[in-house]
C-alpha cells in the first residue's frame, strides 16, 4: 500500500508536467486558499501560517506570532476546545470544532476548525495541521434564523395568551349583560361594552400592545358619551398602562359613563364630570371621578350590577389597587388607588 506522501506524488504526477515537487504549485495553492492553514508543532505553537490565512486572518507580519501557543488565540469555550483539538492530534487523531476569535485586528470571527496529525517518517505524529475556515456569515444567518424563530415562538405564545384574556374578557361581558327576557336592551348594553374594549385595544395597538397612554384609554371609552365635550373635564399626568389595565378602565370608564349617561351628571344639561389622576409623593396612583350638577343620587343606584361588579373587582384587581364608589346626593364619586410600581412591574401579554 502507497504512502499518503507517495499516493500525493503520484497524484500530481499524473495531472500534468512540472506540478509534482514543484513549490511555485504549492506556493500558489497555499496563497489561493481561502481558509487560514497553519501548522503548529506537537505542543500546540503556531509555526507556519499560509498567504491565504494571513490575509483572512489580517495577519501582516507572521513573526511576531510564530511560536505563540495557538489555543491562547481561543476565548472561552473555544479555548478549551482548542487545547482538546490539539490533544487528540497528538494522538494521531482529527479534532473539529467550531468557535469565535478575533483576527490578528480585533475583527469578530466565527470559524469552523479542523485539526489533524502530519505523520512523519516513523508513522508517528510530528506536526499538527490546523485549517480554519471563516464560517461567520453562515454563522449569522444561522443565529438570526434561530433568534426569529424564537421571537415568532414568544409572539405566537403571547398572542394565543392576550386572545384567551380577550374571549374571557368578552365571556363575562355577555355572560353578565345578556340577562332577562328584553333581548334589545341586552344587546344594545353588550355592544356599546363592546365597543369601549375595542377602543382600548386599538389604543394599545398603536404601541404593539406594550403600553397605552392613560389619556388616550381615557379619551377612547368616553367617545360614545362626549357629545359636549366642556361636560367632561379630563386632566393628568402622561403615564402608560400596560395591557391589562387600559383594558380595565377602559371598561370601567364605559360604565361610570354609561350611570352617567342614563342618571347622572350626562343626564340633563347642567350637570359635568371631572376626571383627575395624579401621582402622589408615596408614589401612589390616585384616580377620581366626580360628578356634579346632575339629579339628586339615590342609594339604590348603588346596587351591585356588573358595572358595580367590574368597577370594584376587575380595577381593583388588575390595578392592584382599593377602589371605592360613592354615591353622593350630589353625584357618584369614584376613586382608585394603586402602587404604581405595580404598572411598571407588569410584563407585557398580561
Amino acid at each position: 500500500m502507497l504512502s499518503a506522501k507517495a499516493a500525493l506524488a503520484l497524484e500530481l504526477r499524473a495531472a500534468g508536467p512540472g506540478i509534482e515537487g514543484n513549490d511555485d504549485v504549492l506556493r500558489a495553492v497555499l496563497a489561493g486558499c481561502g481558509d487560514c492553514i497553519k501548522i503548529l508543532d506537537l505542543d500546540g505553537r503556531l509555526q507556519f501560517m499560509s498567504e491565504g490565512g494571513k490575509r483572512v486572518m489580517e495577519v501582516d507580519d507572521f513573526t511576531p506570532l510564530k511560536g505563540c501557543p495557538w489555543p491562547s488565540f481561543w476565548a472561552g469555550a473555544g479555548n478549551a476546545d482548542a487545547i482538546n483539538a490539539v490533544e487528540l492530534a497528538r494522538q494521531g487523531k482529527t479534532a473539529r470544532f467550531q468557535g469565535a476569535a478575533n483576527t490578528a485586528k480585533g475583527t469578530p470571527r466565527y470559524w469552523d476548525v479542523q485539526v489533524a496529525p502530519i505523520f512523519g517518517e516513523d508513522g508517528q505524529p510530528a506536526y499538527l495541521l490546523s485549517l480554519s475556515r471563516d464560517i461567520t456569515e453562515e454563522w449569522r444567518a444561522t443565529n438570526e434564523l434561530r433568534e426569529a424563530a424564537e421571537r415568532q415562538k414568544l409572539l405566537t405564545e403571547e398572542l394565543s395568551h392576550r386572545i384567551k384574556n380577550s374571549l374571557a374578557m368578552v365571556s363575562a361581558i355577555a355572560e353578565q349583560t345578556i340577562r332577562g327576557d328584553d333581548v334589545s336592551v341586552a344587546r344594545a348594553a353588550f355592544t356599546s361594552r363592546l365597543v369601549a374594549f375595542a377602543h382600548a385595544h386599538d389604543a394599545l395597538t398603536q404601541t404593539s400592545w406594550i403600553s397605552a397612554p392613560m389619556r388616550d384609554v381615557v379619551d377612547g371609552a368616553l367617545m360614545p358619551h362626549r357629545s359636549d365635550p366642556s361636560r367632561v373635564r379630563v386632566s393628568g399626568p402622561e403615564i402608560m398602562l400596560p395591557p391589562k389595565p387600559a383594558l380595565a378602565l377602559s371598561l370601567a370608564i364605559h360604565e361610570l359613563s354609561t350611570n352617567a349617561t342614563k342618571y347622572g351628571a350626562l343626564s340633563n344639561e347642567t350637570g359635568y364630570i371631572d376626571i383627575v389622576w395624579s401621582v402622589e409623593p408615596a408614589e401612589t396612583l390616585v384616580f377620581n371621578w366626580s360628578e356634579t350638577g346632575g339629579p339628586p343620587v339615590s342609594e339604590a343606584r348603588g346596587r351591585q350590577g356588573f358595572g358595580s361588579r367590574l368597577i370594584k373587582g376587575v380595577l381593583a384587581n388588575d390595578f392592584n389597587g382599593e377602589v371605592t364608589i360613592d354615591y353622593r346626593p350630589a353625584g357618584v364619586v369614584c376613586e382608585m388607588r394603586s402602587p404604581l410600581g405595580h404598572l411598571a412591574a407588569q410584563p407585557t401579554g398580561n
